[in-house]
């Protein structure tokens, strides 16, 4: 686990391994390198060159290259690692949130191995150490828990320093302190998504929160499949019922002696997904241990909120099942009978996750929250639509949806908001249940939608992330992201709670 200190050492005296700085284009289309704020004492020890230098280097200041340099006399750091901030703000401007915690992450995947770098970016504002921290966090992420560590093996990035916030500073302390505390749980639902489906059953994901929510004061209630039975929890028992390994339902409940509001939050948990009796074609079933991002995500954010201690109320959800073929299976045709009450018609197994949703939405709805949001990867029509880096939000409420597509902009997380047309409805229509969980192949994604909302409680608002596209990068790593699972949905939702308890959201 990374470290995270805040330093009032200067760039050129901190005795680290390496010394980031930024970079950037000139401004107004001028040609050549102008270093970053933060640098100073940096580019003094190259006699005001470091910019010339990297630029021999080939550097060109875009976001994200990175440029490795060795340092000259009067460093204590044997090297200096430049990474590029893009544009250079105008007048009156700074540079943007996002850009500083893409270029930190940046710069700590390139410093695999090393144990202590100085991040030397610009930290005008308490904005902008929160971001260089997180960015930093979260590059220097790696999952190595299945492969040899021989005595050569290179770790992530043992320590970072920030400088140029001061460590007395209450606002700099306490950013630091709350991307500590973000980044560690979303590094731990990076593990689970990472984690190998054969050794995160359902009931290995639920023992997992059982202890994390322990450790971290959370009420933790665990229905196993006696108890869905008992409940009357068809969604959750229908599509695990293939499996070896039974549902799980969790809760996970924080609560606060000040808070005035409550939020409820459910994660699509399918610990592996085949599609069931429709099984996905070769091709397509090969990363469908991701299929629990969702759960992942809520089970992240609400011990972030414990951890930060938020006057709110926060009840998490993880939805928690396999989705196998077998003679117990449940097959196209079947009808199932949720936990609400309602049938459902189940023409395509693979349309698993909103089943065991609506069994989590209808349960949550009866502590009457004042708001609700499910998390999941649930459409590839939503990937479709929005690509592999943005995720999707609907909503039974215009504002709330537009709250939500904010915060997500403002931690950084691409998201898009979504319609939920009401002619979509009637596609779902049963001549054998009261609903169908297929609808319209066209707008799918939407369709998925509209059949959630319809086992969310009377009168409390909900919204419904579709994070399909960014939840399981299969490209390259960049940024602060790396290949494999991201934790796409955990900022969003920490920001969530604290807009929530500081009174901003009704």
């Amino acid at each position: 686990m990374t470290a995270l200190t805040l330093s009032t050492a200067g760039a050129a005296s901190l005795r680290a391994d390496a010394l980031v700085v930024g970079v950037a284009k000139a401004a107004d289309g001028g040609k050549g390198l102008v270093v970053a704020p933060g640098a100073e004492a940096v580019d003094s020890a190259f006699d005001g060159k470091l910019a010339a230098v990297l630029e021999t280097l080939g550097a060109s200041g875009a976001e994200g290259e990175v440029t490795k340099a060795p340092s000259p006399g009067g460093l204590k750091a044997p090297l200096v690692l430049a990474v590029g901030l893009g544009r250079t703000p105008g007048k009156d401007e700074t540079y943007d949130t996002e850009v500083l915690r893409r270029a930190a992450g940046s710069a700590a995947r390139a410093l695999t191995g090393v144990k202590k770098a100085g991040f030397a970016l610009p930290v005008e504002a308490t904005e902008d150490v929160a971001a260089v921290a997180e960015g930093a966090l979260l590059g220097a992420y790696a999952f190595t828990a299945y492969q040899e560590q021989g005595k050569d093996a290179k770790g992530p990035l043992a320590e970072v320093v920030l400088l140029g916030a001061k460590p007395r500073d209450k606002a700099a302390k306490a950013a630091a302190e709350r991307a500590l505390a973000v980044t560690e749980e979303l590094n731990r639902a990076r593990d689970l998504i990472n984690t190998p489906p054969n050794d995160l059953t359902p009931e290995a994901f639920a023992a997992v929160a059982t202890a994390a929510g322990k450790e971290n004061g959370l009420k933790v209630q665990v229905l196993d499949e006696k108890a869905l039975a008992k409940g009357g929890y068809g969604g959750i028992l229908g599509v695990g019922a293939g499996s070896q390994n039974p549902p799980r339902l969790v809760r996970l409940a924080y609560t606060h002696p000040d808070a005035k509001k409550s939020l409820a939050l459910i994660g699509k948990g399918i610990t592996y997904d085949s599609g069931g009796i429709s099984l996905k074609p070769a091709g397509h079933n090969e990363t469908m241990k991701c299929d629990m991002s969702g759960a992942a995500a809520v089970f992240a954010a609400v011990v972030a909120v414990a951890r930060l201690g938020l006057p709110v109320n926060v009840t998490g959800w993880l939805a928690l099942a396999e989705n196998m073929p077998s003679g117990s299976a449940t097959r196209p045709g079947d009808v199932l009978r949720m936990y609400s009450g309602k049938t459902v018609e189940v023409l395509n197994t693979d349309a698993e996750g909103r089943l065991v949703l609506a069994d989590a939405l209808t349960r949550a709805s009866e502590e009457n929250p004042d708001a609700i949001v499910d998390v999941a990867t649930l459409t590839g029509a939503m990937v479709l639509a929005l690509g592999n880096r943005t995720f999707g939000i609907m909503a039974n409420d215009d504002a709330f949806r537009t709250a939500i597509h904010e915060i997500a902009e403002e931690v950084g997380e691409q998201s898009w908001p979504m319609p939920l047309p009401a002619e979509l409805r009637k596609g779902m229509d049963s001549p054998t249940a009261d609903i169908a969980n297929m609808g319209e192949r066209m707008g799918g994604g939407l369709v998925a939608g509209l059949f959630l909302k319809e086992f969310v409680g009377e009168g409390i608002t909900w919204a419904h992330l579709d994070i399909a596209g960014p939840a399981f990068n299969e490209s390259g790593p960049y940024g602060y992201t790396p290949k494999g699972g991201t934790g796409s949905a955990v900022r969003t939702l920490v920001r969530l709670a604290e807009r929530v308890a500081e009174g901003d959201l009704g």
